[in-house]
């Protein structure tokens, strides 16, 4: 319901009331102002103040993992915010990932949840150094290592293959006739602690360019150590350079069960398309990751002026 307020206008630096068009108390509270009036110092959003407010306790451990939320009701008695406020505050600390809802016993900290971190330009160029070194020391550590700082021992590993037809969008990444045969394998690794997993890689070769070595078609060599750009190099293939195509976009019903994100939570997808010395696409990767606790760091080096 639209609700005749008074406006306040700054002058001085005091605040000063004057009759003003109708608006929504909801507009008003967007704007910094509650029952108790306006904050001038503080144009954030309401909800998002208190959401702050929230982290920051969680942060600092006065409200440790596993700690029962206060209500809603409490919650608005106690910062002088509407319910619709409070909602939205709650709404933005489980994208923040910091608290999840339990169905019929209220909302809980949640326990940190592993972060990945990759740093994609510096990765790629590591995973082809490491194509050329000794076995033992390819299957020490992987990427997800590489991006999280765990060791193997603190990591499960899921592999699936199977071989499809190319549709029309891998035809056309690949450069090839829509049905020519490609191996899709779906990857995902969990840490000990957690069974959600850190992402999900689904990852398209031509099965022409990899039947070579036939032990590239079997899952249950996996993980391979050296990962993809060592399978590669066993059938002759270095790559010269790797494409990222960054996208957010709401998780599908199946990904937000996977991953177990909350509702409001969005996914990052990285289009990784792999190109070999010799200008053949070679792969096509489809990563999908958490948007809650996935970071992507990018490095460019620029050239310098001339002197």
């Amino acid at each position: 319901m639209t609700q005749r307020i008074s406006r306040r206008v700054v002058r001085g630096g005091v605040w000063a009331d004057r009759p003003g068009a109708p608006t929504t108390w909801q507009t008003y509270e967007r704007l910094g102002g509650s029952v108790a009036g306006v904050t001038a110092k503080d144009w954030r959003p309401r909800y998002l103040q208190l959401a702050e407010q929230l982290r920051g306790q969680i942060l600092s451990g006065d409200m440790p993992p596993g700690t029962l939320m206060p209500s809603e009701t409490e919650l608005a008695d106690s910062s002088g915010l509407s319910r619709t406020s409070v909602r939205n505050a709650i709404r933005q600390l489980r994208e923040w990932g910091l608290v999840r809802a339990e169905q019929g016993r209220g909302t809980y900290v949640r326990a940190p949840r592993q972060r990945v971190r990759r740093r994609n330009t510096e990765r790629y160029q590591w995973e082809k150094d490491r194509v050329l070194l000794p076995e033992a020391e390819r299957r020490a550590t992987g990427g997800t290592e590489h991006d999280t700082g765990l060791t193997v021992d603190d990591l499960k590993f899921h592999a699936e293959y199977t071989r499809v037809p190319a549709d029309a969008e891998m035809a056309a990444a690949f450069g090839v006739e829509p049905g020519t045969e490609l191996l899709r394998r779906v990857y995902w690794t969990t840490t000990r602690s957690e069974s959600a997993p850190l992402s999900v890689s689904y990852s398209f070769l031509p099965v022409a360019l990899i039947a070579g070595n036939p032990d590239l078609l079997d899952a249950g060599n996996e993980p391979w150590p050296g990962g993809t750009q060592h399978q590669l190099y066993t059938v002759g293939i270095e790559l010269d350079r790797i494409v990222d195509e960054i996208r957010a976009r709401p998780p599908s019903p199946d990904e937000a069960e996977l991953l177990d994100i909350d509702p409001g939570v969005s996914v990052l997808t990285v289009r990784k398309t792999s190109v070999d010395i010799g200008e053949r696409v070679v792969e096509v990767a489809d990563v999908v990751m958490p948007g809650d606790r996935t970071e992507l760091v990018y490095s460019n080096t620029l050239t310098r002026w001339p002197a």
